[in-house]
């Protein structure tokens, strides 16, 4: 291709030519001869026609035919009064509508090619000259094998018996008409004729779910007295509260420091006083033998023997059998007029029974009452399910001197990820856990002795 400038001297320009069309189809466009009519059809440029062409399939698509073939009048409009419908007409904005879901309601106009055929070429089909029934009759009358299902054999003599499947199924039959979520049909009671043995409706449970009652929302909002710039009120208030958790936490701490110690102490007294004998066991001094004699001493901490008593006689074996007799007889005298006495006051016993049984009551539901509360406020925060505790909420707060008073500043405090797992725990969406390390495997080393260094000279 040659280029042309005014005042200058023409330049010839060459143009490379792509190897390859703009539709993606290949073409041979660098070869320079073009020597009969198949070389030039075979090289010849045809990018500017393709271009057209796939122009054309792009408007056939979105509109449905080209734009060429469309009149005026469906292409153009002359609006001169103007419609006031065409507001509501036109599709309003949403934010809620993906861009994706917008690119996918755009359907082209073309409709698409079906593999099967359709009703207008089924109908055009030739029908068969003879029925399925009348050839199964005639395959019958000729005694000739006929086809079942998976190209199968069925026996004429035998048809219908289970050799092929000839009819439905009870069960497809009765497909879709059996709900197996659908309440159980009411039992109807009859009233007169033969007893019947109807089966009894078992009656499901109502359990009371904790997590029904916890009213704590998933994300609390956080106390006032933990912003970077907080009211002198609302930081003090939030000081005070962590400060009463520490004082608890050391108090607990010194308690169970003290039971340790009174543990440790009380070892130590049992290992003082029996050197000889292991921790938590007291025996008696034992008798201390005389090897050389073969005699027996005695020692001075020896516990008396146990003498047996003498045999009663037949008159101190009466006597103390009358004794018995008279003490119980007495027994019952006491406990019988114990009864007389208290029939007169039974009225006043079961009115003050009664008014014990009812502050007790009332101090029982008061306490259920509260702990109801707590849970419905609080959630699960200190109690302990299964083998853990349900940790409670820590205060997050700074000092007066650690506050920022800028967001510039300010540094992040606590864990979202931890505060997450902890409102998890405390709604009972989640059971109580630790976190459990993993283990360094350290392999056991095994020391030989070699039978070389087993003998040695000893100075």
């Amino acid at each position: 291709m040659v280029k042309a400038t005014a005042g200058k001297a023409a330049k010839p320009t060459i143009t490379k030519k792509t190897t390859k069309a703009a539709a993606g189809a290949p073409s041979q466009l660098n070869q320079s001869s073009r020597k009969g009519k198949r070389a030039w059809r075979k090289n010849v440029d045809i990018q500017d026609v393709e271009a057209g062409m796939e122009e054309m399939r792009a408007e056939e698509r979105v509109i449905g035919k080209t734009l060429q073939a469309t009149k005026d009048q469906d292409l153009f409009q002359i609006d001169v009064t103007g419609d006031a419908q065409i507001r509501k007409s036109l599709p309003r904005f949403s934010t809620s509508q993906l861009s994706s879901i917008k690119i996918l309601a755009e359907r082209s106009a073309v409709p698409a090619v079906f593999s099967r055929p359709s009703s207008t070429t089924a109908s055009k089909k030739r029908k068969p000259l003879v029925s399925n029934e009348k050839k199964t009759r005639l395959l019958r009358i000729a005694k000739r094998p006929r086809k079942g299902p998976f190209n199968s054999v069925i026996d004429p003599t035998e048809f219908g018996a289970g050799s092929a499947i000839i009819e439905l199924s009870e069960a497809v039959k009765n497909s879709g008409t059996y709900d197996a979520w659908a309440p159980p049909p009411p039992q109807e009671e009859i009233k007169e004729g033969l007893e019947t043995v109807q089966k009894k409706s078992v009656k499901v449970p109502a359990l009371s779910r904790v997590r029904d009652t916890i009213d704590v929302p998933a994300i609390i909002q956080p106390h006032q007295g933990t912003s970077y710039n907080p009211p002198v009120e609302s930081h003090q208030e939030l000081l005070l509260q962590a400060h009463g958790i520490e004082e608890r936490r050391i108090r607990d701490a010194e308690k169970l420091a003290e039971v340790k110690e009174k543990i440790e102490a009380a070892k130590r007294d049992v290992e003082e006083n029996n050197p000889a004998v292991a921790s938590g066991m007291k025996l008696h001094e034992d008798i201390v033998g005389n090897e050389d004699d073969g005699e027996s001493v005695e020692g001075e901490g020896d516990l008396p023997s146990k003498r047996l008593p003498p045999r009663k006689t037949q008159a101190q074996r009466k006597k103390a059998a009358r004794l018995l007799a008279e003490k119980r007889e007495l027994a019952e005298r006491a406990a019988r007029k114990r009864m007389l006495a208290a029939i007169p006051s039974a009225k006043t016993l079961r009115r003050s029974n009664a008014r014990l049984t009812s502050v007790r009551e009332k101090a029982l539901m008061e306490k259920r009452t509260a702990e109801v509360d707590k849970i419905k406020q609080h959630g699960l925060a200190g109690r302990k399910l299964g083998k853990h505790k349900v940790p409670e909420r820590a205060v997050v707060v700074q000092l007066g001197e650690d506050l920022s008073e800028s967001l510039r500043a300010l540094k992040p405090e606590g864990n979202l990820f931890r505060d997450r797992f902890l409102s998890l725990q405390q709604r009972a969406l989640v059971e109580p856990r630790v976190p459990v390390l993993p283990k360094k495997h350290r392999s056991k080393i095994v020391e030989y002795e070699k039978h070389a260094w087993k003998r040695f000279d000893r100075d």
